[in-house]
């Protein structure tokens, strides 16, 4: 097994926009390797604390290893982001000063083959995120039917060549079960029309559609966003680093609708709605990473950050 790595996107940026406070209290749902937290623990030093979550082992195993000079500051449960009540219940936290949340797969889950994230090494396909998930990218890929394979090839990976893709599956898996990831990449290369052969890897997006679809990552986005902003301590930042345009644009809008005071008619006298503005968006636009750091990191790419705070 390779060494668990994942360097840590837009680190300075992040941490500048949670405005970090000594003795505060925070919450990283994504903690991968630990780079956020240990950054996070190292500038609230001697008393900020952390609670972060991942359904990774490996990933828990690192990050504890890493985060062993902070001993007694963090406490890191197996458990999805989205479960966060229950989380802070266990961890004995009503409020937080700030949540960092990094939808970022790490570097070491698509270069360790054995997880089938990767399409340039063939392994089974599996694609989990917890080894204990019910779900793997096999059963989606022999299981689903055409059409639902189409829709989350479309939309999950944007692909233009989605309904090409869905149809070769569902042909080639009639001929042979689709056990492995060479063979997935085999049915998309040729998905894609000769013509357009000049802008690879082809596999790419449908890999990521898979993924998504197999870690339901999409599903409950919302509702965390919004209850973990609720969270937030008054001046409390939230922190969010997408790499989807779809999970980008479920973060954009909860933050505007809770940006926005009263919904009413601007005819009635009075409020009737009772919403109150909850956030302040310090990112009017999402930051995007450093000439610099695209040219060390490629995967920070198509990272987007947003950042809002609690009013």
């Amino acid at each position: 097994m390779i060494e668990f790595s994942h360097r840590p996107v837009m680190l300075e940026e992040c941490m500048d926009g949670l405005a970090l406070r000594d003795g505060g209290v925070y919450f990283d749902g994504t903690v991968g390797g630990g780079g956020h937290s240990y950054e996070i623990l190292r500038r609230t030093a001697p008393g900020g604390r952390l609670i972060a979550t991942d359904l990774d082992d490996n990933a828990i195993a690192a990050a504890k290893k890493r985060l062993a000079p902070f001993a007694g500051r963090f406490r890191i449960y197996k458990s999805n982001y989205k479960d966060f009540a229950a989380v802070l219940d266990a961890a004995g936290e009503d409020k937080l000063d700030g949540v960092m949340l990094d939808f970022g797969v790490s570097s070491f889950q698509l270069d360790e083959a054995s997880r089938g994230f990767s399409y340039m090494k063939n392994a089974p396909l599996d694609m989990r995120m917890d080894p204990e998930g019910e779900l793997t990218a096999e059963e989606v890929v022999n299981g689903y039917p055409e059409q639902a394979l189409y829709r989350i090839i479309r939309d999950y990976g944007e692909e233009t060549f989605a309904k090409n893709i869905a149809k070769n599956i569902v042909l080639a898996r009639r001929e042979k079960r689709i056990t492995e990831s060479a063979q997935l990449v085999s049915v998309i290369e040729k998905s894609i029309p000769a013509r357009c052969r000049h802008n690879g890897p082809f596999a790419r997006k449908t890999f990521q559609a898979i993924r998504i679809e197999v870690n339901d990552e999409l599903g409950g986005l919302e509702d965390a966003v919004r209850g973990l902003a609720r969270r937030l301590k008054k001046g409390g930042r939230m922190c969010v680093l997408t790499f989807h345009s779809l999970e980008d644009r479920i973060v954009k809008n909860v933050f505007r609708d809770m940006e926005q005071d009263c919904v009413c008619d601007k005819s009635l006298p009075v409020c009737v709605c009772g919403k109150k503005r909850e956030l302040k968006i310090v990112t009017k636009k999402p930051l995007t990473a450093s000439e610099e750091e695209l040219n060390e990191n490629s995967r920070s790419k198509c990272a987007k950050l947003r950042i809002a705070e609690r009013v």
